[in-house]
């Protein structure tokens, strides 16, 4: 008998495992697979760094925190693999072309998320990263079961049995309570009925994707001009094109990890199904990419998932709980996953110190929330989503996402969290309907409006929660982190210049820019 079972051991599960067992429960944690394997799911960003540094602290976990940031990473844990991420690359491509920026740039995005490669984001090749987790877990004395195959589970005397079995042999476990960890259409969904909800507004796209090597870097055939704010690769890039785009995340051990999301007509084109074929039909359309991956060798088979976009519909159950992870997902387009999971298991993690898991109301307004972030980050995905093929309005309604992402990171900082409410700032009292609004708008086409007026309703809905000046004038294709626009934001963060200074030098940002601008 175990006080929580947790079902899946990937970072999520076995994060929450490790808050469990630092909170004196006995804990046993489940896995479908063996360690280390494959997964999808590899890039991080500020606000995802902060919740995890801030879970790290909280319930000492001294192994964790180092992976917040790129140079601690690389200081307490070189062997494990990561890339290194300052920011987001956007490259628009017209199909058949080679890429050009455009006479005003207006093809290429580069927006920076860190000063300096020291405090930067990371990408994690998960099954190193994964695999960490899960020894962690079992270090802390978490009980780990690998090779497990759960069949179902039922209520006994107000207890959990879960049954499957396990190297062929019939396995049973006991728990007073489970929190699925299993990811998208994973243990709860499918025991529960396998019912699935649609993302309103989001195209349930195709995804193909696997490991490369011998993938060129973007610069060495495209030089990065004077200004820009970092090297396109030292990012998540993406190749933007009609229908879908690329992600292209490299590991610092020769690994890089591609693959593309695209709609389901696009698909049927290509026949992604087919694998690596209909990758090189795509790179044919393609010819800058397709000189990218000239020497690319994939070192895995080609992965197919034939819908990308999943809910499972809201469940009322005792005594269970879910990750985000195994709620839903929309599209890695934003590198939403990592903070919709943390901030469940946050949520979770105070329920535990709280001793509120017992709560059916509590646990409800965990499912609800989870729910709702995973539409708000739906809804902006949505709207890029219906304009891959107009970069301008594209890029305009990014900074609806940069603002929401920057301004809540800021917040959480200061120890402000009630400023910041919900995902992407849903829940903010004017930011929030304004950019339900303009997403909704976004993804009805044509716009009714002018694209000038257009980009003038989203620097309205901007302003009250603009940490980054992100329509400062000379910004449009690059966006590098600048301090001014946050020590202008202090009123509106209910905070003073000390403050924003305090919060900088505790960032790790380089001591001129923690002043004011004089």
């Amino acid at each position: 008998m175990y006080d929580i079972a947790v079902v899946g051991s990937a970072f999520g599960g076995s994060l929450m495992a490790m808050i469990a067992r630092r909170l004196g429960r006995s804990v046993l944690l489940l896995e479908r697979g063996r360690h280390p394997r494959f997964a999808i799911g590899e890039s991080s960003t500020p606000l995802s760094n902060l919740l995890l540094e801030s879970l790290a602290r909280r319930f000492d976990l001294p192994a964790i925190a180092p992976l917040a940031k790129w140079g601690t990473w690389q200081q307490r844990h070189p062997g494990i693999a990561a890339g290194l991420k300052r920011g987001f690359t956007f490259l628009h491509h017209r199909f058949g072309d080679s890429f050009s920026p455009g006479p005003a740039g207006e093809r290429e995005l580069l927006v920076a998320a860190s000063p300096t490669d020291t405090i930067a984001d990371t990408h994690w090749y998960r099954p190193d990263v994964d695999h960490l987790f899960q020894r962690e877990a079992v270090a802390l004395g978490v009980e780990y079961r690998d090779e497990v195959i759960l069949e179902g589970w039922k209520e006994v005397g107000g207890d959990l049995v879960l049954r499957g079995s396990r190297h062929g042999r019939a396995a049973e476990y006991r728990a007073r309570f489970l929190i699925d960890a299993s990811g998208p259409r994973g243990f709860l969904h499918t025991t529960q009925g396998g019912a699935e909800e649609e993302i309103p507004g989001v195209t349930p796209n195709e995804a193909l994707y696997s490991h490369f090597t011998g993938v060129g870097r973007w610069e060495d055939r495209h030089p990065p001009e004077s200004g820009a704010p970092f090297p396109a690769d030292d990012a998540a890039l993406h190749h933007v094109f009609p229908g879908g785009w690329m992600w292209v995340l490299r590991f610092n051990h020769g690994i890089t990890s591609a693959g593309v999301s695209v709609t389901p007509e696009l698909a049927a084109e290509l026949n992604l199904a087919e694998g690596e074929p209909g990758w090189r039909r795509l790179l044919d359309r393609l010819p800058s990419v397709r000189e990218q991956f000239q020497h690319a060798t994939a070192r895995i088979p080609f992965r197919h998932l034939p819908r990308m976009a999943f809910r499972s519909p809201p469940m009322r159950m005792p005594r269970c709980a879910r990750l985000p992870s195994a709620v839903g997902f929309v599209d890695p387009l934003l590198s939403t996953g990592f903070a919709l999971n943390l901030l469940g298991i946050d949520r979770l993690a105070t329920l535990l110190q709280s001793e509120d898991l017992q709560s059916a109301e509590a646990l409800w307004d965990h499912e609800l929330a989870t729910q709702n972030d995973l539409l708000a980050a739906g809804r902006m995905i949505g709207g890029l989503q219906a304009h891959f093929n107009r970069p301008a309005v594209f890029s305009n309604l990014l900074m609806l996402y940069f603002a929401a992402a920057s301004f809540s990171e800021t917040a959480r900082r200061l120890n402000r969290p009630h400023l910041a409410p919900g995902f992407l700032l849903h829940g903010h009292s004017t930011f929030g309907p304004e950019s339900v609004g303009l997403l909704g708008k976004a993804v009805q086409w044509p716009l009714q409006v002018s694209s000038a007026e257009f980009r003038e309703r989203i620097r309205r809905a901007v302003a009250p929660v603009d940490v980054g000046g992100w329509f400062d004038p000379g910004r449009t294709r690059w966006h590098p982190v600048e301090t001014a626009p946050l020590f202008r934001a202090a009123s509106g963060l209910e905070s003073t210049s000390a403050e924003i200074e305090a919060l900088l030098r505790g960032a790790g940002f380089p001591e001129e820019q923690c002043h004011p601008p004089r």
